[in-house]
């Protein structure tokens, strides 16, 4: 059996900007890519915190130590500057893999610094 599991996450990224006419789809600083084990290219989903807006689409490398979070072409329309989003990614393996995955969290502040980063996500309480 294969399952699909959380690889990593930007935790409340900030958008930094919007282009439409842009070819290429979500550019990311290269550090955040870096230390979230992103690859330029990979499918990522984007969960937009402010307005709902969920979609997939791919990353490309944005200029390293700028806190870029530019989402391009199609994927302008479903956000903007200042937004508040969450970019996943995800991995597909077998169980033997999955009982030992354990994803890479990074969370970041207000202008895209990385504040922490984690395996796991706490238990959520009643």
């Amino acid at each position: 059996m294969q399952l699909t599991l959380l690889k990593c996450k930007l935790h409340r990224a900030r958008v930094t900007r919007t282009e439409l006419e842009y070819e290429g789809s979500c550019a990311i600083d290269a550090r955040l890519l870096e230390a979230a084990g992103i690859r330029e290219y990979e499918q990522i989903h984007v969960y937009n915190l402010d307005n709902g807006e969920r979609f997939t689409t791919y990353a490309i490398r944005a200029e390293a130590g700028s806190g870029v979070i530019s989402l391009n072409g199609a994927a302008a329309r479903k956000a903007s500057p200042g937004d508040r989003v969450i970019i996943c990614a995800y991995a597909v393996m077998d169980e033997a893999e999955a009982a030992r995955h354990r994803p890479t969290l990074v969370y970041l502040d207000e202008r895209n610094r990385i504040v922490r980063t984690g395996s796991a996500i706490p238990v959520q309480v009643a």
